[in-house]
């Protein structure tokens, strides 16, 4: 019976020994191959103090990327200054296109499309120009009005946080000249 329970022992002290020799391997590989989790971005040097700026100053697009900027450990400026790179947010729209109809003629289903243009200029260097686009389906139904109302709305405040995260995203891969 003893040596029975001691070579329990020694199997469950091996098993014990090759999970930990895996957990660090696959750890290792992890961090060799570059993984980093999602949000966490690594803005060059230079982009460690920013000064952004917008069109529409109060809008939601500009709070979430400073609001993103600001949890990525980067300084944002309330004041620009002529030796800070600047950020730039020209516009930010909503279009939508008809996709169907119902049968009696109504639209049936949208297609969303949010379009952001923004600039990111370094002293003494030209404006280097960004566009992209987002785009999400919405059913609209004209017997719920004020639930899809509020539908759309919530869909907007997922495509501006996707549009904020994609801006910081494209930051960290700009490298100035």
């Amino acid at each position: 019976m003893f040596n029975a329970i001691v070579k329990i022992k020694k199997v469950t002290k091996g098993l014990t020994f090759k999970r930990l020799a895996l957990t660090l391997l696959f750890t290792s590989l992890l961090s060799a191959c570059g993984f980093q989790l999602r949000g966490d971005y690594l803005l060059d040097d230079e982009l460690q103090t920013l000064y952004v700026t917008s069109s529409d100053v109060h809008g939601e697009l500009t709070r979430l990327v400073k609001l993103n900027l600001t949890n990525n450990q980067v300084n944002v400026l309330k004041h620009s200054k002529s030796s800070t790179p600047e950020l730039r947010i020209v516009s930010d729209k909503l279009d939508r296109r008809t996709l169907s109809l119902f049968s009696n003629g109504q639209v049936a289903e949208y297609e969303l499309i949010y379009a952001v243009h923004y600039q990111v200029r370094f002293p003494e260097q030209d404006s280097r120009n960004f566009r992209f686009e987002l785009y999400r389906d919405y059913q609209d139904d004209p017997n719920l009005a004020l639930a899809k109302s509020r539908e759309l709305s919530l869909l907007l405040s997922e495509m501006r946080t996707a549009a904020a995260d994609k801006i910081l995203r494209d930051l960290a891969r700009i490298q100035p000249d």
